[in-house]
């Protein structure tokens, strides 16, 4: 079985990636250069792709820069205190996700598959809307709808969310078990010139919130 999965390079879709190569999926990593002030993240991608075996990994460019709208592809700074449960914080990026998994259902229909893994959650979360079981619900019935594959029968598209019910600790507990290497991984949306955590970003927050009530060290500290 073949499957697409978005890959950031961070916790949650790094566990994801895990999770499909552990149930026995042939992976196909797909991550995004799209204008983000932490572009670092794309580094751990690729690590990550290669821990996991994806048979191929592809590093997409779209610039969502040209919009804005967002701490993490604009000028606005990233907020470092008091964000969490906020309402919509401003690294928000507008759509982000929408635009995301359209690539991923076209390439999964390119591959004649009929999975895409995303590693949405709705539990420890910043709070975006497009990270809403609902809105992956929408997607796919979307998908199923928009695709040549689909209608014809060949495929049905299935959104998977492995994570979207699980707290931080949950998924930092889940990455250990499917053997992912956590010093890999990048969470931070502000990283100094060495790519090294702020430590104060809602990313970094809820990360060290995840491995805290894991009971675990988190290698990046």
């Amino acid at each position: 079985m073949k499957a697409v999965c978005l890959l950031s390079g961070g916790l949650d879709s790094s566990t994801c990636l895990g999770v499909a190569t552990r149930d026995g999926y042939a992976c196909y990593a797909l991550s995004f250069d799209y204008g983000q002030r932490h572009r670092i993240e794309l580094e751990s991608a690729a690590r990550v792709a290669k821990l996991f075996g994806a048979r191929e990994h592809r590093v997409v460019t779209i610039d969502l820069r040209a919009f804005g709208g967002s701490a993490l592809t604009g000028d606005i700074e990233v907020p470092k205190s008091g964000v969490i449960g906020s309402g919509i914080p401003v690294t928000y990026v507008p759509a982000r996700n929408t635009i995301f998994l359209s690539f991923a259902m076209a390439w999964a229909e390119i591959l004649e598959s009929s999975d895409v893994f995303i590693g949405v959650n709705a539990i420890d979360y910043s709070g975006y809307p497009d990270c809403r079981p609902e809105f992956i619900e929408a997607f796919e019935k979307m998908a199923n709808l928009a695709t040549k594959a689909a209608v014809e029968g060949r495929t049905r598209l299935r959104i998977h969310t492995p994570l979207v019910n699980l707290n931080k600790a949950q998924i930092v507990k889940l990455g250990a078990q499917v053997g992912l290497d956590f010093s890999l991984t990048h969470s931070c949306y502000d990283p100094d010139p060495q790519g090294r955590p702020c430590g104060k970003c809602d990313s970094c927050v809820l990360r060290r919130k995840g491995f805290l009530e894991a009971d675990r060290i988190d290698p990046l500290g």
